[in-house]
């Protein structure tokens, strides 16, 4: 399994008070291939710039085509870039693969993340496996799910960073970013939308 994976079964998998919105997870997705790209050595950091390897395979198809999919001309890209380009539908992408693969199934929870009827993380050795990573409080995994609003009950503490290195570290406050300006951007699009609502009605 990848770090992305592990993450969307998380998300999956975890009851909050609040559905975690689709787009930070699409860009907390899209960190997520990033730091696995790093660990293949598929990737470098230079400063903010995603620098592409030679291409090899990952052992795992959408890391593949997350590979495929770097920009190789010079300046190349940078993290946020990556993020709102390879991030976009990208829950989607995950939550479909996973589906056909038989780790999410169709059963119905009352509390999950999401609003409606979607597919939970079903009994197999990939579910264990990211549920093993995040009870054992593995940094990154932890990092990007509290970026997307996921936290876990037994701690109120953010992540510890110390235990990355600066590539890492780079990509987790990149990602912090994006979703934070998301986030500013749903809520201004709301704003804009309730004064709208406003004019019509008259007040």
């Amino acid at each position: 399994m990848t770090t992305p994976r592990d993450l969307l079964l998380v998300a999956m998998g975890m009851e909050a008070s609040r559905p975690v919105e689709q787009g930070d997870l699409s860009l907390a997705l899209a960190g997520a291939e990033a730091i696995d790209l790093l660990d293949h050595r598929a990737i470098r950091l230079v400063d903010d710039r995603i620098v592409p390897s030679h291409p090899s395979a990952t052992g795992d198809r959408l890391l593949d085509e997350a590979v495929s999919s770097l920009v190789r001309q010079e300046p190349y890209e940078s993290v946020d870039d990556w993020l709102w380009r390879r991030g976009r539908g990208l829950s989607s992408v995950y939550r479909d693969a996973l589906v056909a693969e038989g780790q999410l199934t169709g059963q119905r929870a009352r509390r999950m993340l999401f609003r409606s009827r979607k597919p939970v993380p079903a009994d197999s050795s990939a579910h264990d496996q990211a549920a093993n990573r995040w009870s054992s409080h593995e940094p990154v995994l932890a990092a990007l799910a509290a970026a997307v609003g996921i936290q876990d009950s037994r701690t109120a503490d953010s992540p510890s960073m110390t235990e990355v290195d600066d590539a890492v570290a780079t990509i987790l406050a990149a990602v912090n970013g994006a979703v934070i300006e998301l986030g500013a951007t749903r809520q201004q699009r709301a704003i804009e939308a309730s004064a709208f609502d406003n004019i019509w009605r008259g007040e």
